[in-house]
């Protein structure tokens, strides 16, 4: 199958990339490479991929004619977004590159033949700040983040419930692993504890919940769907580690494996941060044989080791 890739030289997207090759699929990535966080990871990332045969497009898809690069797609894992809940990222930003991004996705794909599913990628942070229930709870998002990831979920499946177009919805828990974002936690620990600098730390944010899920869980959900398209048409999935650990019992973790503790840079709380998320993965298990099963300790360790031989003293990301 040809299989296009947003965000492709991202995190998850890489990820997901590489396995989809590894099962024999034809792999299309676009990527606009971003500087919101570092374009020499994502350059690492791409250049990881290019090696197994993934030609990754250079678009920004909110903006760009990107309509040539879709002949013969037949399924679409739309991982592209303005991340994160910062304070200095404008509003007209996460609308720009979440909402008018997938509407532009949508047009260069609903007339393709032979195309079988376009996968979004969602997040928790629908739900708002306790993200514990299934995906029948009506959403709270907090965020800007949150409230566009929601309108972009929700115009695709419009699509789908009006004209019968292929699409589905992903929603995801505290993803980690090899490659994650720097501007997430354990990068930011990791590099705070080995180059001995302070890390920025959000008050009261140790006591948070959170089912953090490793990448290749997460990419198992991805490849489940893709072999159980048919039956995912117009559905909403929460993929993640049904398990939580508080924020704080994640850093020891990280602290212990490396020996060492992080220096904490105490901040006020940041406004829209989540306080518990706890996947409830029923659906997916049911309809998906969804299994995530790699434990904290397993991925943490993993995503240290990958950093000590990729990233440090190699790539500056801060």
């Amino acid at each position: 199958m040809k299989i296009l890739v947003t965000g492709a030289a991202g995190f998850i997207g890489s990820h997901l990339s590489e396995r989809l090759v590894d099962l024999g699929h034809e792999v299309v990535g676009i990527d606009n490479f971003n500087p919101y966080y570092s374009v020499e990871l994502k350059r690492l990332n791409a250049s990881d991929l290019e090696k197994k045969g993934v030609k990754i497009h250079e678009f920004d898809i909110s903006e760009d004619v990107i309509d040539p690069i879709f002949d013969g797609v037949e399924a679409v894992f739309h991982f592209a977004a303005q991340p994160g809940i910062s304070a200095s990222t404008p509003f007209s930003t996460f609308m720009k590159n979440n909402l008018v991004a997938t509407e532009n996705m949508y047009q260069a794909t609903k007339d393709l033949p032979n195309f079988k599913i376009f996968v979004n990628i969602s997040t928790s942070s629908v739900y708002g700040k306790n993200a514990t229930d299934d995906e029948n709870t009506p959403p709270k998002p907090t965020s800007h983040y949150g409230v566009t990831k929601l309108a972009a979920e929700q115009l695709l499946l419009a699509y789908q419930r009006d004209v019968g177009f292929p699409a589905c919805s992903t929603r995801l828990f505290s993803i980690y692993g090899e490659r994650e974002r720097p501007d997430k936690l354990y990068p930011k620990v990791i590099d705070s504890i080995l180059n001995d600098r302070p890390f920025p730390f959000y008050e009261g944010s140790e006591k948070h919940l959170r089912s953090f899920t490793y990448v290749g869980d997460i990419v198992d959900g991805f490849v489940a769907i893709l072999n159980n398209y048919e039956k995912c048409l117009g559905e909403i999935f929460n993929l993640g580690f049904d398990g939580a650990i508080t924020v704080g019992e994640g850093l020891k973790i990280v602290e212990d494996y490396l020996g060492k503790k992080a220096i904490y840079d105490i901040r006020p709380p940041r406004l829209g941060d989540q306080l518990e998320t706890r996947a409830t993965i029923k659906k997916a298990r049911e309809v998906l044989g969804y299994n995530p099963t790699t434990t904290p300790e397993e991925g943490l360790k993993k995503e240290v080791d990958w950093f000590k031989d990729k990233i440090w003293k190699k790539i500056n990301l801060y």
